[in-house]
């Protein structure tokens, strides 16, 4: 699910000097045959100390943010967007998703979130979803995951009794 795109660029001032760039980027449809066996080959696994922090409320990042560092772990925060792209070459040990008001905003994180997991042996990264929208409606007692992608999910407006020992919990779970 990871392609490479090759670009090259000539440098103006001189017509010699050719600089190739490589960037990642994730296709859903890709074939992720080669990854796999590269992978297995070198033993790609998750920076269990990485936190990925996906959301369009850059005030619900700052706050996230904060928390998952009084844990002793290393967040990335990042837009939805951005999100796509970043994910795979961070490989996080854990994904915390802000889907915001309609739990829709962190949809296209969700498939590179279900592609890294079938190249970890463990079922990482781990998923935190903040969602404000329970099912049933307000009353009913079960909450919303994304396409059964989540392990834990906080509810909004959460605090940080609420998100630190979540996100204690999953690291505890995944290092043991």
């Amino acid at each position: 699910m990871l392609a490479f795109r090759l670009r090259a660029q000539y440098s103006h001032a001189s017509s010699s000097r050719v600089r190739i760039m490589v960037s990642p980027r994730f296709e859903p449809g890709f074939d992720d045959r080669f990854i796999q066996q590269r992978d297995a080959e070198h033993g790609l696994a998750p920076d269990l100390s990485k936190v990925l922090v996906v959301g369009n409320s850059q005030i619900n990042r700052i706050v996230v943010t904060k928390i998952v560092e009084r844990c002793g772990l290393k967040p990335v925060s990042e837009t939805a967007a951005s999100a796509v792209r970043v994910l795979p070459l961070l490989f996080p040990g854990l994904v915390i998703i802000d889907s915001g008001a309609d739990n829709r905003d962190c949809d296209g994180v969700v498939a590179g979130i279900l592609a890294l997991r079938r190249l970890s042996q463990k079922r990482l990264p781990s998923v935190i979803h903040l969602t404000n929208r329970l099912a049933g409606g307000p009353m009913g007692g079960q909450t919303v995951s994304i396409d059964g992608v989540t392990d834990i999910v906080v509810t909004k407006p959460f605090t940080t009794e609420q998100l630190q020992p979540a996100v204690e919990s999953l690291i505890d779970r995944m290092k043991g």
